[in-house]
């Protein structure tokens, strides 16, 4: 007998839908995978692995090598022997036939890589299928083609690679961050140490896979997998020329004190508290969808997530009805269903820091509001979540939480929205809703933000620079300023 959902707005029902779940019958996860280190798979030197699991249902998805410093030592190495023998000595052009290979394997393999990163992230399978993955393979062909277009990137410059990058990326987005990693490296000649997220590491496995049928030449891409000590072994590592981190802020201040003095570039892309600024002028269910999209649809799991609401006073009361009435129609549950809005959280780890933050939103005064929606017995979920009457000073407002929360508060005017918005450690994001142009270019002209999106949100293009200022990092990731940390320019 199917499940089926029943929605709810208020206490009426307004439809009932049965299951409509992605088949899994065509992905092939193995029981356990090693590491990929000069373009073959090698055991790690501990012979230890860990477990990667579903956050929707606790089953163990796969053993993962976890990697010490004798592995990294041997991944840099190989990275070093293609760098120096093979990679460095291609032409832009040669160097963007392999890029693009990948981009066309990748597009070709996107209903199996978003069921994966759907099984093993917990995201839900609408985002996965219609984001992630698509947006990944876009990378690969947008930076293939500036391999042989390095002179025009940088015009009366030469331009040489790095040599060998180090990267680190997050469980939010494992597929997406990687190929915001890797592509610009390659196509600027360098080669690269990659290592995903404990939590998370079976897409970045599956594109090791994808690499090696696209005949990469070995070495050039190596993955290894494990958690922070893993992590820390390449950003200390002697012989990287590059690193590149996305994750918290804590994190990124050790790596970025670690390299002091050692010639190492460097690029952050750290934490975010995304103020969305809802004006009276706006397209008010416009903007709520907006909203919805940028908090709720990706369980507030990106750092440029917009978690703080700031709305204009005569239409609060509007604005907080219809969020409420939305929030209520929201699916939550199995991320493979595509009819589910938001699936499971992560990791328990992650959960229990996202209910912390939950119970410290009512203790300190906030008004609470909840979907009622019922979420499965197993697995890690968390209801979309509202909290109005939020002070300035609030934790959950001064704090990343990175779940499905979101804090109101009101404004009365373009200068008070201004320096409320500012007034965080955070400059990753944010948002503007209304109907007049001179308001959105003179708010964009004053927020301390590396993007603020006008009329819609979480939006992105691999043609489009993006990145953070203050405690969100600097360099930027996409368009052609993201090939600029990977190149020296004389």
């Amino acid at each position: 007998m199917k499940k089926e959902h029943k929605l709810k707005l208020g206490k009426q029902s307004i439809w009932q839908y049965a299951d409509a779940p992605e088949s899994t019958s065509h992905i092939q996860i193995k029981k356990k995978y090693d590491l990929f280190i000069d373009g073959k798979w090698v055991k790690p030197e501990s012979k230890k692995y860990f477990k990667t699991i579903n956050p929707a249902t606790e089953e163990v998805l796969s053993e993962v090598a976890l990697a010490g410093k004798k592995d990294v030592d041997k991944a840099v190495k190989a990275a070093r022997k293609a760098y120096r023998n093979v990679w460095s000595k291609l032409s832009g052009r040669e160097r963007a036939k392999y890029i693009y290979r990948i981009a066309r394997l990748l597009q070709e393999r996107a209903r199996e890589f978003s069921i994966i990163e759907s099984m093993d992230g917990g995201k839900a399978i609408r985002e996965s299928r219609d984001v992630d993955v698509p947006l990944a393979a876009a990378h690969f062909f947008y930076t293939a083609g500036w391999a042989d277009k390095l002179e025009y990137a940088f015009p009366n410059r030469k331009v040489r690679p790095l040599g060998v990058a180090g990267q680190v990326i997050p469980w939010n987005f494992p597929l997406l961050m990687a190929a915001w990693k890797i592509a610009p490296a390659l196509a600027c000649g360098n080669t690269v140490v990659l290592k995903p997220a404990e939590t998370t590491p079976l897409t970045a496995l599956k594109l090791a896979e994808l690499i090696q049928d696209a005949g990469l030449p070995e070495g050039v891409v190596n993955i290894v997998t494990g958690a922070g000590d893993t992590g820390a072994a390449i950003v200390n590592h002697d012989d990287i020329d590059k690193v590149a981190f996305t994750g918290s802020t804590a994190v990124g201040k050790l790596i970025q004190s670690s390299i002091v003095g050692t010639g190492k570039k460097l690029t952050l892309e750290l934490g975010g508290k995304a103020a969305n600024i809802i004006f009276e002028d706006a397209p008010i269910d416009q903007a709520v969808e907006g909203i919805i999209n940028g908090i709720y649809f990706n369980q507030g799991h990106v750092c440029c997530a917009g978690s703080r609401l700031f709305v204009e006073e005569p239409v609060y009361k509007e604005v907080i009805r219809k969020l409420q009435d939305r929030i209520e129609t929201l699916v939550v549950g199995n991320p493979l269903d595509k009819n589910t809005d938001i699936g499971a959280i992560n990791s328990k780890e992650q959960l229990k820091t996202i209910e912390n933050y939950i119970k410290i939103g009512k203790k300190e005064g906030a008004e609470f509001f909840q979907s009622a929606c019922n979420v499965p017995k197993k697995g890690f979920w968390v209801r979309p979540t509202l909290f109005t009457e939020v002070a300035q000073s609030s934790k959950i407002v001064q704090e990343e939480i990175f779940g499905p929360v979101l804090a109101v508060q009101t404004f009365r005017s373009v200068d008070e929205v201004i320096q409320k918005a500012n007034n965080t450690p955070y400059g990753l994001s944010a948002g503007v809703w209304t109907d007049k142009g001179s308001k959105i270019f003179n708010l964009t002209s004053k927020m301390r933000a590396g993007v603020v999106w006008a009329n819609t949100y979480n939006k992105f293009d691999p043609a489009s620079p993006f990145g953070g200022y203050k405690e969100s990092g600097f360099g930027r990731e996409g368009g052609l300023h993201g090939l600029r940390p990977y190149v020296r320019l004389n």
